[in-house]
């Protein structure tokens, strides 16, 4: 399985940054570039923070033009540019998606993530996922919706071009303990989270009722390692919304936490141990 959209969101990331430097390297202001090519202020500034959803090319090729860039550093621009225009399939739910971050999921090479309370979405089977959803304030037609693209978010570990990530997950006992579905259905789950368990590019770790609180860090994380040296980034969940973190400290912070609530769990072997027993439990 190969992924069309793979590399889009961290190319566009990536143009915003190249432009941004070489604006800085010609020493023009964003305004001064938005008046020489009669642009409306504040669209260099836009490009360069990274809102945009499709670059346009003779945009791209205008503000080459201003910084001097040909010949071959031109056509990796252009390259870079083309790659950023392809359409992923998440912008067809903006209605559950309000901004990048499936984008950044679906491009990382590593995924770090702890959920206090539930299950990660990568790793949640779909009647977990609907029993979960079920409790919230979002109405039906939105839960339908958001279950097709959690399921195509999913995909991501399944792809065997080379591209899918590395998966490290901190779980808790308490996530799988709710009393949500039948006994059938909660069994399925655990057994889903053994045989990602046992994949090589999954590792989960699980924090126990037996070990105390969580610890490390509360709040529910996304960490997103990123290709060709972009930097890391970090997207925190709410009852309503997934924001990215703000920073470069902001996100050393989250990343250091991680992994004390790493430390604090079990290995991913006696992780795998510890979810059989919890399945026995239930048949």
């Amino acid at each position: 399985m190969s992924d069309a959209a793979y590399g889009v969101t961290v190319a566009k990331r990536r143009l915003s940054r190249r432009l941004a430097m070489l604006r800085g390297q010609s020493g023009h202001t964003a305004n001064h570039v938005c008046d020489m090519l009669d642009w409306g202020r504040g669209k260099v500034g836009r490009f360069e923070a990274n809102q945009w959803k499709r670059p346009e090319m003779s945009d791209i090729r205008d503000l080459l033009r201003i910084y001097g860039v040909d010949g071959t550093e031109k056509d990796e621009f252009e390259e870079l540019a083309i790659r950023a225009r392809i359409r992923p399939w998440w912008r067809d739910y903006a209605d559950v998606f309000e901004n990048e971050f499936p984008g950044f999921e679906n491009d990382a090479t590593r995924i770090r993530v702890f959920m206090p309370l539930v299950l990660p979405g990568l790793l949640q089977t779909m009647d977990y996922a609907e029993a979960l959803m079920r409790t919230g304030p979002r109405p039906p037609a939105w839960r339908r919706r958001a279950l097709e693209s959690r399921r195509r978010r999913q995909e991501i570990l399944d792809r065997t071009d080379g591209t899918a990530p590395k998966l490290l997950a901190v779980i808790t006992e308490a996530s799988l303990l709710y009393q949500w579905g039948t006994k059938y259905d909660r069994r399925e789950q655990i057994e889903h989270l053994i045989e990602l368990n046992s994949r090589p590019n999954v590792e989960l770790s699980i924090q126990r009722f037996a070990d105390g609180p969580p610890t490390g860090i509360f709040s529910p994380v996304n960490i997103f390692d990123l290709p060709d040296g972009e930097p890391s980034l970090v997207y925190t969940e709410t009852d309503y919304a997934i924001e990215e973190a703000g920073g470069a400290q902001e996100t050393n912070i989250y990343i250091e936490a991680f992994s004390r609530a790493k430390d604090a769990a079990l290995e991913p072997l006696d992780t795998a141990t510890y979810l059989g027993h919890l399945a026995e439990r239930l048949e």
